[in-house]
């Protein structure tokens, strides 16, 4: 068997043309563009290249981005006040903060003081727990690029074994939780797992998430599983890797995401979706048929 791979350019790109005319006919409408600020404290050469990607999603499809740099030595109580501006501002609809933040700078009370309805990172406690019912109103982006690349590629996800290795807070347990509200049995593995095979090789559906470079093996992969890699690992040469052997598990996988060019492009196009339907709800157009809440 050899493995069909999922092109996350060709699906990010389709969506983006997607959002993009939902982005003019919301302006031609009702005069409103949706606004994205983001907010970069310090100069992370990563957190650099990230927001830059983030400004240019958003110029391609139409939204209106602010980008706000404060120095690495900026005081929590400057940041705040920032967030405090951007909350008030009717024309900002989705606020991010880049991290990781200067280790002065509590980020839980930081995410915490971001507005749920401009929280399109979906970091904020109200969007975290609404994971746990189905009611968040803005998932977090990567999770939430895992399920659309699912979606697109008619994975069936009810009644199916997934399992999740990684339990981080921003990939892993969301993951886990919004496969969990589509009706799959979920198990999450993750660093003190022992045996961590005789969890993977039972998964329909394997995401991996563990920033352990080619931790998974083709021996630990179910003949004709669903391979969603999440990983992204810079090796000593300077190339990316992923979490999954992607050569051997090819060979055994039946759909695998490649890194780069799998989940990656999807988790700057589910910010894009956010701040839209932040903007979109702003007016009273709330579709949750195109959310969590409906199956994506």
């Amino acid at each position: 068997m050899t493995a069909r791979i999922i092109d996350g350019k060709a699906v990010a790109r389709k969506l983006r043309a997607e959002y993009g005319a939902r982005v003019e006919q919301l302006a031609s409408r009702h005069g409103v563009r949706p606004g994205l600020a983001v907010i970069l404290v310090g100069d992370n050469a990563a957190s650099r290249v990230y927001v830059r990607n983030k400004v240019r999603a958003c110029e391609e499809i139409g939204i209106r981005s602010e980008l706000i740099a404060l120095p690495a030595d900026a005081p929590e109580a400057v940041l705040l006040a920032e967030i405090d501006r951007l909350n008030a501002d009717s024309g900002t609809h989705g606020i991010l903060v880049q991290l990781p933040l200067p280790g002065h700078i509590a980020m839980r009370r930081v995410l915490e003081r971001i507005s749920v309805d401009k929280d399109v990172d979906g970091f904020h406690l109200y969007n975290v727990g609404g994971l746990m019912t189905g009611t968040t109103v803005f998932p977090p982006c990567t999770p939430f690029g895992v399920q659309k690349l699912l979606e697109h590629e008619r994975v069936e996800i009810a009644g199916r074994n997934v399992v999740v290795v990684g339990a981080s807070n921003i990939v892993g347990k969301p993951t886990a939780m919004m496969l969990m509200q589509k009706d799959a049995t979920v198990c999450i593995c993750h660093k003190l797992t022992r045996d961590l095979a005789q969890f993977t090789l039972l998964a329909d559906i394997l995401v991996v998430a563990a920033g352990v470079p080619n931790l998974i093996v083709p021996q630990m992969v179910r003949t004709g599983a669903v391979v969603i890699d999440v990983g992204i690992n810079r090796l000593a040469d300077g190339s990316i890797t992923g979490d999954v052997d992607f050569a051997g598990v090819s060979r055994k996988a039946s759909l695998i995401s490649p890194v780069p060019g799998g989940v990656g492009p999807m988790t700057v196009t589910m910010l894009l979706f956010n701040t839209l339907r932040s903007a979109e709800r702003g007016v009273g157009i709330v579709d949750e048929t195109d959310g969590l809440l409906a199956g994506i």
